[in-house]
């Protein structure tokens, strides 16, 4: 009962609860002692394929790039993806919002199957 009564006094961290989401997004468990202090993983969320990591800001630069794709491609009726790729490096890093990527999985898997046939 103490314990409840803290937590209810206290409230919940932001960034707790951000890490609580994503842990449920994915099906795992919220890491409370993520970083070096965890003997199960130093990810924000342990799971058992994933390493995934949380990061809560007022502001991500990142975001506002995604933002503004949104708002065009929204204008065509399409689903918005960032790709950030960096000059010498193979690959590029996708920046998608979560609501979308049942759709850019999808996408992904035409793509592929189309590519192979």
């Amino acid at each position: 009962m103490v314990d409840t009564c803290y937590l209810y006094i206290m409230g919940d961290k932001a960034w707790k609860k951000r890490e609580r989401n994503v842990a449920k997004y994915f099906n795992g468990e919220r890491n409370a002692l993520s970083g070096g202090n965890s003997k199960i993983t130093r990810a924000d969320v342990i799971h058992p394929k994933l390493f995934i990591e949380c990061k809560l800001r007022k502001v991500h630069s990142v975001v506002k790039l995604w933002e503004d794709t949104n708002e065009l491609a929204k204008k065509e009726g399409k689903t918005a993806v960032v790709a950030l790729c960096q000059s010498n490096r193979k690959g590029s890093w996708l920046v998608i919002h979560s609501n979308d990527l049942d759709k850019i999985i999808n996408e992904r898997s035409l793509a592929k199957s189309s590519r192979d046939s």
